[in-house]
């Protein structure tokens, strides 16, 4: 499905595109399309660092094999400089959400028409007209918050591991106004207790938001641009503005995924933290 041959222009080919595969579970709307693109890039990602890791030499790497090992050194680094507890657990969950965002971002750089495409040519365009499928899950917000939450469970995990539940419990009372007498500690029981609590909150939803945030107007954007192809005269600015769009999309795809990947580090090591 493209704009000239949707019957409302850009603006349908815009919808259609931001429609959802929705399959229905439970009496609610499940997104099929981002769970499973999400699950394959997953496992691919899985795959490739597990390819290479079994090839590995203690010689003249490959150029995969290159590549991963800067990939883990670096994330490696970035968790060592952050995090300095044990990092047995934080390294490789670091490393999995840096690659697993960072291929899901990736997916924006497919063509826009690839799936349409191929169900017009295997079922014709009247059921790629109704068939809806999207290819980014990191422009999906439940699946930035899925991420999120898991991190946030993360949190409060590390937070009890470090504090036990009466620690973590009394910190949230106590801190971060801290107060000596009994009567001042209670008057700023209810204060510490609601900081602590926005402070604990605002952590997935800044996580989640962000990242969505910034790939659904990336893939907007390519949306927005396609209509430049509808017409002859403007078709080469569509070539320009497209490519141009494209490489500095790599910049945010990488960016993104290192982004939501410190953040979680910085999270779980301020878990790790007494106040």
């Amino acid at each position: 499905m493209s704009p000239e041959k949707s019957s409302g222009g850009l603006t349908e080919y815009i919808v259609h595109h931001l429609t959802h595969n929705v399959v229905p579970v439970n009496g609610d709307g499940f997104h099929f399309d981002s769970w499973l693109i999400a699950l394959a890039v997953g496992l691919l990602g899985c795959f490739l660092l597990w390819s290479q890791a079994r090839k590995a030499t203690s010689g003249v790497p490959s150029k995969a094999q290159a590549l991963v090992e800067i990939v883990v050194e670096f994330v490696d680094s970035q968790v060592k400089d952050t995090f300095h507890g044990d990092r047995r657990f934080i390294a490789p969950l670091a490393l999995t959400i840096f690659v697993w965002v960072f291929f899901m971002n990736a997916m924006d750089l497919l063509p826009l028409d690839l799936i349409s495409g191929a169900v017009t040519a295997t079922a014709g365009p009247e059921a790629a007209h109704h068939f809806k499928f999207r290819m980014v899950p990191t422009a999906d917000v439940n699946t930035t918050f899925a991420l999120s939450i898991t991190v946030f469970f993360l949190i409060i995990f590390y937070s009890i591991k470090a504090k036990g539940g009466w620690g973590l419990t009394k910190e949230l009372f106590t801190a971060p106004f801290h107060a000596h007498g009994t009567i001042a500690k209670i008057v700023l029981a209810l204060p510490n207790l609601f900081l602590n609590l926005v402070e604990y909150l605002s952590k997935p939803v800044s996580l989640g938001m962000r990242l969505f945030g910034n790939m659904y107007a990336g893939e907007l954007v390519f949306m927005l641009i396609s209509g430049l192809f509808l017409s002859w005269i403007t078709f080469p600015f569509g070539v320009a503005f497209n490519t141009a769009w494209a490489i500095f999309h790599i910049l945010i795809i990488a960016l993104q995924a290192f982004i939501f990947m410190v953040l979680t580090v910085v999270y779980l090591a301020m878990a790790h933290e007494h106040h």
